[in-house]
């Protein structure tokens, strides 16, 4: 998640501080992704050097000292932008689980299938609990229902990547050893007889 473009898409809806921003997009996801305040400032402060946000006011007693950020012209333009072009899946960070199983094939002493299995039993808890969440949902939250549902739908293809990978680790398992390739050298004596 671009935190960056979260920020500037709730400017566009009207000027805030970071308490502000911070805790609208808290609000808005649910907590899913919560932000670090020293995150949100340092990001304002970087999108206010790009030219895409601006201070407008604040830092008065009757808005408690906090600064106020608004979108620039440009900042109307990146979000614009962000909302139209679609996210690339090689542009989502690394996935640490598939990369904690690759690296489990390859360390000794490590069981993979009991990798695989404590993590189906956590994923399978935190898919409880989404679809918990999920039934204690208004109709009026639209917004935090469209986020849970994206993390229902991605436990549940974890789920069943793990049956995938378990099933593929165990056919492997099963399968004779391959014979080592002949070498070019090898090939050409048995030709030559």
């Amino acid at each position: 998640m671009s935190i960056r473009h979260g920020l500037l898409a709730l400017l566009s809806h009207q000027p805030m501080y970071g308490y502000q921003l911070r805790s609208t997009f808290e609000q808005t996801t649910g907590a899913t992704w919560p932000l670090n305040i020293g995150q949100v400032y340092t990001t304002l402060a970087r999108l206010e050097r790009d030219g895409l946000v601006e201070e407008t006011g604040g830092t008065g007693a009757e808005d408690g000292g906090q600064r106020t950020y608004a979108l620039t012209p440009e900042g109307r333009v990146e979000v614009a932008r962000w909302f139209t072009t679609p996210v690339k899946r090689e542009e989502r960070p690394r996935d640490e689980l598939a990369i904690k199983l690759a690296l489990a094939l390859v360390v000794p002493d490590v069981d993979v299938q009991q990798v695989i299995s404590r993590q189906r039993t956590a994923t399978v808890r935190t898919l409880q609990e989404y679809t918990r969440l999920k039934t204690q949902a208004g109709p009026d939250d639209l917004a935090w229902l469209l986020v849970l549902e994206s993390l229902i739908f991605q436990a549940e293809a974890e789920v069943r990547w793990l049956d995938h990978c378990e099933a593929r680790l165990a056919r492997h398992r099963a399968a004779p050893p391959a014979r080592p390739a002949a070498s070019p050298a090898d090939t050409i004596k048995e030709e030559s007889r």
